[in-house]
This record gives structure tokens, C-alpha cells and sequence, in this order.
């Protein structure tokens, strides 16, 4: 039982508070960051800065969901994590399909499996660094024929690897449709995470992806401009009751400078620790749930999504 950090394995009790879904360094395809410029990530010592936030509060662990397709970069990863002093978790695989690159499209499904295979198993871009996520990813309220691919390709990498998948759904849609393809191939869908579920609040769809064994990342909390958090809090509070806290997973996924402290923007890494779980611990207490059932949403639910089977 382990899982896999840029600086080698780690016990999953070693990761502590846990960000399920973030981006330390993006660099998104060029037609994308000319039309939102806001997506950028690029500035390395803002981000050592967002993430030493992160650490003085609490914070011990990040999953960089930044997949090659948006500009992952590896070495920039490594440096941040070595002059923050956390654990970094590298993601191998693709974002959704509008994202891909040409020979994505043009890859036998073969070629897919091997290079993820490669760097979880040797290392990503010449370096040591081993990832510890598969992404895969669809559109909205569609799976296209190259994203089916993708996500057989994962399922297979994973069969081989034991490695976690993580998979981007476009405002929370196909989350169902993804996990019965990978059923399909074989996968043990408790060792996938279901990314941007919050973005479409509907109970029901959560039951049913927590009911096929898939994690559900809440990933939008502080994000007003969508609906309120109190939605969030209610669903969360929902899942519990129905018996699924073990299926619950928080993060800020704060892709934008606008987001980010250290960019001039807010509410910063911070907003998670120091402002929705004790939003959330209160809430659980008029409840009558026990709120330290919400520490698991941010320790021990993503050491057990990230352990390598």
C-alpha cells in the first residue's frame, strides 16, 4: 500500500490534508490563453508562495491534475515542491478532448497504455519523477470517439499499474457514462475520482457515483459565480446521512490567477482549511452529525482514493 509522490512513495498516513484537484503550473494551448489569459499559471514564485499558504495553515499534500495536454511541467512541479516542503502529485493521462494534441488523435490505443505505463512506472520526461493519477477526461454531456479511447487506454494502464484515476466531467456531466466504460475494461471504480461533480448539484447522480464505488470530488467551494456554497454544504450534509462519507472528497481546483492569493486574487488555498470545513463542521454539528467526520474529506478519504491497488 502506497502512494506515489514526484519524490518517490510515500505511506498514505504521510500525506496529511490533502488537495485532491489543483494546478500549480499551467500553461494551457495557445488558442485558450489567448481568449482567457486568466488561466495562465506561469509564475513560478507565486505559486511557491500559494502553496507555503497552503503549508502554514495546515496543508501537507497537492494532486497537480495538470495534464501534458495543458502544460504540465515536471521539473517546475518538483522545484515548487522542493521550496515549499510538500508532497506533490504528479498526473499522467490527458484532459478532455478539446485539449488534446494531434498525435493523441492520431495514437493506436496501444501507444496510449505504454506511455502511461512509462511514467508511472520509470518516470515523466527524462526525469525520476513517477506519476501517481491517471486523468482522462469528456466534453459536455458528450464522450467523443477519441476520449473513449483515452479513458480504455487509462483503464488498461491502471489494470497494469494499480494507479488512481482521476476523471475531468465538463460541469458535471458523463460521469456516469465514463465509469461504465471503464467497468467495462475491468476497473475497481473505488479507484476513481469523479472531478467537477459539484458543478451539476443533483443528489441523485451523486448517490448513483457513489453507489458504483467512485469517489466525488467537490471541487468548487468559494466559487459563488456558480450557485452558493450553502448548495454545497447542503449536498454534502445529504451524502452523509445516506451513508457515503466515505465517498467525499474537497478541493479548490483554483485554475485562475484570479483564484489565487499570490496572483493579486483570492480566496487563495487557504479558503478550504480556514474557512469551508469549519463552515462545514458547524453546519454537520446542527445537523446532529459528528463534524469530525468532515477531517476525512481532506485526510483520510484521499489517502484511500490515492493508494495504489
Amino acid at each position: 500500500m502506497y502512494i506515489q509522490t514526484i519524490f518517490g512513495r510515500k505511506k498514505p498516513e504521510e500525506l496529511g490534508i490533502t488537495y485532491i484537484h489543483e494546478h500549480l503550473y499551467s500553461n494551457p494551448p495557445q488558442w485558450v490563453k489567448e481568449q482567457d489569459p486568466d488561466l495562465i499559471l506561469d509564475d513560478i514564485l507565486c505559486s511557491i508562495q500559494e502553496v507555503k499558504t497552503f503549508k502554514k495553515v495546515g496543508g501537507q499534500t497537492i494532486v497537480d491534475m495538470t495534464a501534458v495536454d495543458y502544460g504540465r511541467n515536471i521539473e517546475i512541479l518538483r522545484s515548487i515542491a522542493k521550496a515549499a516542503e510538500i508532497n506533490v502529485i504528479a498526473t499522467t493521462g490527458f484532459n478532455k478532448g478539446l485539449f488534446f494534441d494531434k498525435w493523441v488523435y492520431e495514437a493506436e490505443e496501444k501507444d496510449l497504455i505504454e506511455w502511461m505505463i512509462t511514467e508511472i512506472t520509470e518516470g515523466i520526461e527524462a526525469t525520476d519523477s513517477k506519476a501517481g493519477i491517471i486523468k482522462v477526461g469528456s466534453g459536455y454531456n458528450k464522450i467523443s470517439h477519441v476520449e473513449e479511447k483515452v479513458i480504455r487506454a487509462a483503464s488498461k494502464a491502471h489494470l497494469e499499474t494499480g494507479a488512481p484515476i482521476g476523471a475531468h466531467t465538463e460541469a458535471g456531466t458523463m460521469a456516469l457514462e465514463q465509469l461504465e466504460i471503464m467497468e467495462k475494461e475491468g476497473v475497481d471504480l473505488n479507484k476513481v475520482i469523479i472531478a467537477h461533480a459539484d458543478r451539476n448539484i443533483d443528489l441523485w447522480y451523486f448517490k448513483q457515483i457513489a453507489k458504483k464505488g467512485a469517489y466525488i470530488e467537490f471541487d468548487g467551494p468559494s466559487k459563488i459565480k456558480y450557485y452558493p456554497d450553502s448548495m454545497r454544504v447542503d449536498a454534502i450534509i445529504k451524502l452523509v446521512k445516506a451513508g457515503y462519507e466515505d465517498k467525499i472528497l474537497i478541493s479548490g481546483d483554483m485554475a485562475r490567477k484570479s483564484y489565487l492569493e499570490a496572483y493579486g486574487g483570492g480566496p487563495g488555498f487557504r479558503f478550504i482549511i480556514q474557512k469551508f470545513i469549519p463552515r462545514l463542521k458547524m453546519q454537520f454539528d446542527e445537523e446532529g452529525l459528528n463534524p469530525d467526520i468532515v477531517d476525512k474529506f481532506i485526510t483520510l478519504n484521499p489517502q484511500c482514493a490515492l493508494t495504489f491497488k
